[in-house]
Protein backbone atom coordinates (compact mmCIF):
# COMPACT_ATOMS: atom_id res chain seq x y z
CA UNK A 1 0.00 0.00 0.00
CA UNK A 2 1.17 3.31 -1.21
CA UNK A 3 1.77 6.35 1.03
CA UNK A 4 -1.02 8.05 -0.59
CA UNK A 5 -3.62 5.17 -0.27
CA UNK A 6 -2.66 4.82 3.93
CA UNK A 7 -3.02 8.24 4.23
CA UNK A 8 -6.22 8.69 2.37
CA UNK A 9 -7.40 5.17 4.50
CA UNK A 10 -6.48 6.90 7.93
CA UNK A 11 -8.41 10.05 6.88
CA UNK A 12 -11.08 8.00 6.48
CA UNK A 13 -11.02 5.71 9.66
CA UNK A 14 -12.72 8.49 12.00
CA UNK A 15 -15.82 8.16 9.27
CA UNK A 16 -15.26 4.28 9.21
CA UNK A 17 -15.57 3.91 12.53
CA UNK A 18 -18.98 5.93 12.94
CA UNK A 19 -20.52 4.11 10.20
CA UNK A 20 -19.22 0.65 12.27
CA UNK A 21 -20.78 1.92 14.99
CA UNK A 22 -23.99 3.27 13.84
CA UNK A 23 -24.30 -0.32 12.12
CA UNK A 24 -23.49 -1.89 15.35
CA UNK A 25 -25.86 0.57 17.34
CA UNK A 26 -28.77 0.00 15.14
CA UNK A 27 -28.73 -3.69 16.16
CA UNK A 28 -27.80 -3.89 19.40
CA UNK A 29 -29.08 -0.88 21.25
CA UNK A 30 -32.27 -0.14 19.93
CA UNK A 31 -34.03 -2.02 22.74
CA UNK A 32 -32.30 -0.07 25.10
CA UNK A 33 -32.55 3.40 24.44
CA UNK A 34 -36.05 3.34 24.76
CA UNK A 35 -39.24 5.31 26.07
CA UNK A 36 -39.81 2.13 28.33
CA UNK A 37 -36.33 2.28 29.60
CA UNK A 38 -36.24 6.03 30.83
CA UNK A 39 -40.15 5.31 32.56
CA UNK A 40 -38.51 1.69 34.36
CA UNK A 41 -35.45 4.15 35.55
CA UNK A 42 -37.06 7.76 36.06
CA UNK A 43 -36.67 7.39 39.72
CA UNK A 44 -33.62 7.07 39.73
CA UNK A 45 -32.54 9.36 37.62
CA UNK A 46 -34.71 12.03 39.15
CA UNK A 47 -32.84 11.29 42.61
CA UNK A 48 -29.50 11.40 41.03
CA UNK A 49 -30.14 14.70 38.87
CA UNK A 50 -31.37 16.06 42.88
CA UNK A 51 -28.45 14.98 44.38
CA UNK A 52 -25.53 15.71 41.76
CA UNK A 53 -27.31 18.06 38.95
CA UNK A 54 -24.18 19.54 37.14
CA UNK A 55 -22.49 16.06 36.83
CA UNK A 56 -25.67 14.98 35.25
CA UNK A 57 -25.64 18.03 33.20
CA UNK A 58 -22.52 16.91 31.80
CA UNK A 59 -22.96 13.20 31.81
CA UNK A 60 -26.41 14.07 29.84
CA UNK A 61 -24.47 16.38 27.09
CA UNK A 62 -21.84 13.76 26.68
CA UNK A 63 -24.33 11.00 26.16
CA UNK A 64 -26.32 13.27 24.02
CA UNK A 65 -23.10 14.19 21.97
CA UNK A 66 -22.65 9.65 21.57
CA UNK A 67 -25.78 9.04 20.56
CA UNK A 68 -25.88 11.83 17.93
CA UNK A 69 -21.75 11.42 16.96
CA UNK A 70 -22.42 7.71 16.13
CA UNK A 71 -26.19 8.04 14.73
CA UNK A 72 -27.12 5.81 17.48
CA UNK A 73 -30.65 5.14 18.05
CA UNK A 74 -32.52 6.63 20.72
CA UNK A 75 -31.64 10.70 20.16
CA UNK A 76 -35.52 11.52 20.17
CA UNK A 77 -35.49 9.34 23.94
CA UNK A 78 -32.51 11.58 24.57
CA UNK A 79 -34.38 14.52 23.98
CA UNK A 80 -37.43 13.71 25.83
CA UNK A 81 -34.76 12.93 28.88
CA UNK A 82 -33.74 16.36 28.27
CA UNK A 83 -37.40 17.74 29.31
CA UNK A 84 -37.99 15.57 31.74
CA UNK A 85 -34.43 16.35 33.52
CA UNK A 86 -34.03 19.67 33.42
CA UNK A 87 -37.60 21.11 32.13
CA UNK A 88 -38.08 22.62 28.59
CA UNK A 89 -35.49 24.81 29.64
CA UNK A 90 -32.74 24.62 30.61
CA UNK A 91 -33.19 21.29 28.57
CA UNK A 92 -34.11 22.62 24.94
CA UNK A 93 -30.53 24.09 25.82
CA UNK A 94 -28.58 20.92 26.61
CA UNK A 95 -29.81 19.46 24.04
CA UNK A 96 -29.37 21.48 21.43
CA UNK A 97 -25.50 21.83 22.40
CA UNK A 98 -25.00 18.04 22.53
CA UNK A 99 -26.69 17.19 18.98
CA UNK A 100 -25.11 20.01 17.91
CA UNK A 101 -21.52 18.77 18.86
CA UNK A 102 -22.63 15.58 18.11
CA UNK A 103 -23.88 16.82 14.22
CA UNK A 104 -20.16 18.43 14.51
CA UNK A 105 -18.28 15.44 14.57
CA UNK A 106 -20.05 13.55 12.01
CA UNK A 107 -19.14 16.60 9.94
CA UNK A 108 -15.81 16.80 10.69
CA UNK A 109 -14.95 13.42 10.45
CA UNK A 110 -16.95 12.88 6.56
CA UNK A 111 -14.64 16.34 5.57
CA UNK A 112 -11.94 15.40 6.88
CA UNK A 113 -12.46 11.51 4.83
CA UNK A 114 -14.31 12.40 1.86
CA UNK A 115 -15.44 16.03 1.55
CA UNK A 116 -12.21 17.94 1.02
CA UNK A 117 -11.42 15.97 -2.07
CA UNK A 118 -14.62 15.83 -3.36
CA UNK A 119 -15.51 19.26 -3.07
CA UNK A 120 -12.47 19.82 -5.11
CA UNK A 121 -13.01 17.87 -8.02
CA UNK A 122 -16.43 19.35 -8.03
CA UNK A 123 -15.24 22.82 -8.36
CA UNK A 124 -12.63 21.67 -10.94
CA UNK A 125 -14.97 19.79 -12.95
CA UNK A 126 -17.56 20.90 -15.81
CA UNK A 127 -20.99 20.70 -16.69
CA UNK A 128 -24.20 19.49 -14.08
CA UNK A 129 -21.87 18.84 -11.34
CA UNK A 130 -20.26 22.34 -11.31
CA UNK A 131 -23.25 23.92 -11.82
CA UNK A 132 -25.00 22.28 -8.98
CA UNK A 133 -21.63 23.10 -6.90
CA UNK A 134 -22.31 26.40 -7.95
CA UNK A 135 -25.70 26.82 -6.70
CA UNK A 136 -25.29 25.06 -3.34
CA UNK A 137 -22.56 27.64 -2.90
CA UNK A 138 -24.54 30.87 -3.47
CA UNK A 139 -27.35 29.81 -0.94
CA UNK A 140 -25.90 27.98 1.49
CA UNK A 141 -26.70 30.19 4.50
CA UNK A 142 -30.59 29.57 3.27
CA UNK A 143 -29.89 25.55 2.14
CA UNK A 144 -28.10 24.97 5.10
CA UNK A 145 -31.16 26.47 7.57
CA UNK A 146 -33.69 24.89 5.03
CA UNK A 147 -32.07 21.51 5.80
CA UNK A 148 -32.41 21.76 9.54
CA UNK A 149 -36.09 23.03 9.66
CA UNK A 150 -37.49 20.84 7.24
CA UNK A 151 -38.15 17.54 9.64
CA UNK A 152 -38.57 15.49 6.30
CA UNK A 153 -34.48 15.72 6.37
CA UNK A 154 -32.90 12.98 7.95
CA UNK A 155 -30.70 14.24 11.05
CA UNK A 156 -27.86 12.20 9.56
CA UNK A 157 -27.82 13.34 6.16
CA UNK A 158 -28.14 16.97 7.27
CA UNK A 159 -24.62 16.52 8.59
CA UNK A 160 -23.21 14.70 5.70
CA UNK A 161 -24.08 16.26 3.08
CA UNK A 162 -22.72 20.02 4.03
CA UNK A 163 -19.34 18.16 4.66
CA UNK A 164 -19.47 16.61 0.86
CA UNK A 165 -19.97 19.77 -0.52
CA UNK A 166 -16.84 22.13 0.97
CA UNK A 167 -19.61 23.88 3.84
CA UNK A 168 -16.92 25.34 5.88
CA UNK A 169 -17.06 24.07 10.13
CA UNK A 170 -18.16 28.01 11.27
CA UNK A 171 -21.39 27.63 8.85
CA UNK A 172 -22.42 24.36 9.47
CA UNK A 173 -22.17 25.07 13.34
CA UNK A 174 -24.05 28.02 13.55
CA UNK A 175 -26.89 27.02 11.30
CA UNK A 176 -27.19 23.47 12.99
CA UNK A 177 -27.28 25.13 16.48
CA UNK A 178 -29.75 27.60 15.62
CA UNK A 179 -31.70 25.57 12.78
CA UNK A 180 -32.62 22.68 15.63
CA UNK A 181 -34.20 24.84 18.11
CA UNK A 182 -37.97 24.78 17.14
CA UNK A 183 -38.07 21.42 16.68
CA UNK A 184 -36.04 21.10 19.73
CA UNK A 185 -37.97 22.53 21.60
CA UNK A 186 -41.03 21.13 20.74
CA UNK A 187 -40.25 17.25 22.13
CA UNK A 188 -37.97 19.06 25.18
CA UNK A 189 -41.17 20.80 25.93
CA UNK A 190 -43.00 17.34 25.66
CA UNK A 191 -40.47 15.23 28.02
CA UNK A 192 -40.99 18.20 30.20
CA UNK A 193 -44.69 16.78 30.52
CA UNK A 194 -43.69 13.24 30.82
CA UNK A 195 -43.98 13.10 34.64
CA UNK A 196 -48.22 12.88 34.31
CA UNK A 197 -47.58 10.87 30.84
CA UNK A 198 -45.79 8.25 33.37
CA UNK A 199 -48.48 8.66 36.09
CA UNK A 200 -51.52 7.82 33.89
CA UNK A 201 -49.69 5.46 32.40
CA UNK A 202 -49.62 6.64 28.32
CA UNK A 203 -46.76 6.78 25.85
CA UNK A 204 -46.23 10.62 24.54
CA UNK A 205 -47.09 11.70 21.37
CA UNK A 206 -44.17 12.05 19.27
CA UNK A 207 -46.09 12.74 16.36
CA UNK A 208 -46.84 16.50 18.22
CA UNK A 209 -44.45 18.20 15.60
CA UNK A 210 -46.87 17.12 12.51
CA UNK A 211 -50.14 18.39 14.30
CA UNK A 212 -50.73 22.32 12.45
CA UNK A 213 -50.12 24.39 15.65
CA UNK A 214 -46.57 23.23 16.14
CA UNK A 215 -45.65 22.30 12.13
CA UNK A 216 -47.40 25.47 10.05
CA UNK A 217 -45.17 27.30 12.24
CA UNK A 218 -41.78 25.13 11.60
CA UNK A 219 -43.03 25.56 7.68
CA UNK A 220 -42.98 29.18 7.74
CA UNK A 221 -39.69 29.64 8.82
CA UNK A 222 -38.23 27.00 6.46
CA UNK A 223 -40.47 29.46 3.85
CA UNK A 224 -38.38 32.25 4.88
CA UNK A 225 -34.89 30.15 4.72
CA UNK A 226 -35.96 29.11 1.34
CA UNK A 227 -37.15 32.22 -0.05
CA UNK A 228 -33.75 33.88 -1.11
CA UNK A 229 -32.89 31.02 -2.86
CA UNK A 230 -36.03 31.18 -4.95
CA UNK A 231 -35.80 35.11 -6.03
CA UNK A 232 -32.25 34.10 -6.60
CA UNK A 233 -33.56 31.63 -9.27
CA UNK A 234 -35.93 33.66 -10.69
CA UNK A 235 -33.70 36.88 -10.83
CA UNK A 236 -31.46 34.07 -12.75
CA UNK A 237 -33.98 33.42 -15.09
CA UNK A 238 -34.84 36.82 -15.98
CA UNK A 239 -31.20 37.87 -16.19
CA UNK A 240 -31.45 40.54 -13.28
Amino acid sequence: MSNTQQNALIRRLPLILILSVAVFGAFFLRDYLTFDTLRENREALLAFRDNNYLLTVVTFIGVYILIVGFSLPGATIATLTGGFLFATFPGALFNVIGATIGATAIFAAARWGLGEKLAAKMDSSGGAVKKIKSAIDANQWEALFLIRLVPAVPFFMANLIPALVGVSLFRFVVTTFIGIIPGSVVYTSVGAGLGEVFARGETPNLGIIFEPAILLPILGLSALAALPIVLKAVRGKKGL
